[in-house]
């Protein structure tokens, strides 16, 4: 086997060593079945124990309360941005969204055909450097729910502090999921996709506070009921059931580390050495977030000049420090430092960012 990069990757996500060849040995005859899990049915015992086993680790690795509910729904994080207003909205009934960034702006396009949707606050006037405080949130009548960004992946900001809003929040999570604890009593849903903290891509999960199901709409496609799939426990249709198989593998690997506890104070630790690394170079290195919502996920920065990112980029490749390169949308680099990311990587990129700027400063 080929040494292993250092995967900075903004999702699909790094995944523990471990945990991938653990599923190397149980690919082929699972639990000594005669088959893979990927070939057997999804009613199957030895699934089913996979299955249920996966979703109470994810209630209880995440703190969820006896109110909540958990579900496992293909379409990723994308897909609940319809099927959130979809089952909330009805008549008379409006949401507020704060446009955080990329995903919040998308969050907000696809919602807007299935409800009255409007802008509660909008960073685009400073650049989506920051988020907003609970003060700067516009919350008009009837209101149903504020939907929130936590981690902008692009960006590379987060919301440190859940806002204050008056009404039950729904918060998108996807590239921060399951890194930090969340008080559960300001939220209806959390939902995010997996694919960059949990297991592969694919699908989200969603956690959904249970009082509210007696009054989702029922006017849909069966599949985009969350009354369904909650009554279903996700088995409503065939589920991605490898997917889910690794996601639960992820989650007890949390759980045998501590649990949140533990990866959130691992997650702080990672992020400071890159930003140390940043602020300690003297402007060679920058980083276009404001400091007090700097995402302990995506470090993003940029080099003094293009030629000098290119450069950058094409060396570290080189050196097995992979997939630095920023969004498209926005240049510059970024690193993805997920969950499963050792620090000792993380180390490796800072050393390297110092040894680059003394070599080409």
């Amino acid at each position: 086997m080929p040494d292993r990069v250092h995967n900075f990757c903004a999702g699909p996500c790094t995944l523990p060593l471990s945990l991938l060849e653990e599923v190397r040995d149980e690919f082929v005859n699972f639990k000594d079945q005669g088959m893979s899990l990927i070939e057997m049915s999804h009613r199957a015992k030895a699934y089913d124990e996979v299955h249920q086993g996966a979703m109470q680790l994810a209630l209880s690795v995440f703190g969820a309360p006896d109110d909540f509910g958990v579900m496992f729904i293909q379409g990723g994080a994308t897909l609940q941005f319809a099927m959130i207003p979809m089952n909330l909205l009805g008549e008379g009934r409006r949401a507020g969204y704060v446009n955080s960034g990329s995903w919040g702006k998308g969050a907000i396009t696809d919602a807007t055909p299935h409800g009255d949707i409007y802008t509660a606050w909008d960073g685009a006037g400073s650049g989506y450097a920051r988020m907003p405080g609970s003060d700067e949130i516009e919350i008009l009548a009837d209101t149903r729910y504020l939907h929130v960004t936590s981690n902008e992946t692009i960006g590379g900001i987060r919301m440190v502090e859940w806002p204050d809003a008056g009404v039950p929040l729904v918060a998108d999570m996807s590239s921060d999921y399951m890194s930090r604890a969340i008080p559960w009593d300001k939220f209806d849903i959390v939902y995010g996709g997996v694919q960059k903290n949990l297991g592969p891509a694919g699908m989200s999960i969603v956690f959904i506070r249970k009082s509210i199901l007696e009054n989702t709409n029922r006017d849909l496609a069966r599949y985009l009921r969350y009354d369904v799939h909650h009554d279903k426990e996700s088995l409503f249709n065939t589920p991605p059931m490898f997917t889910i198989y690794l996601v639960g593998k992820v989650l007890g690997w949390m759980k045998d580390k501590g649990g949140l506890g533990v990866i959130e104070q691992e997650a702080a630790q990672k992020a400071a050495l890159l930003y140390d690394a940043i602020d300690s170079s003297g402007g060679y290195y920058s980083s276009p977030v404001e400091t007090a919502c700097r995402s302990h996920m995506n470090v993003v920065f940029r080099l003094r000049d293009e030629d000098l990112e290119k450069k950058f980029l094409a060396e570290s490749d080189a050196a097995g420090l992979v997939n630095l390169k920023g969004h498209r949308s926005v240049g510059g680099c970024r690193a993805s430092i997920y969950n499963a990311m050792p620090e000792s990587s993380v180390r490796v990129l800072a050393d390297f960012m110092s040894e680059f700027r003394r070599a080409n400063g």
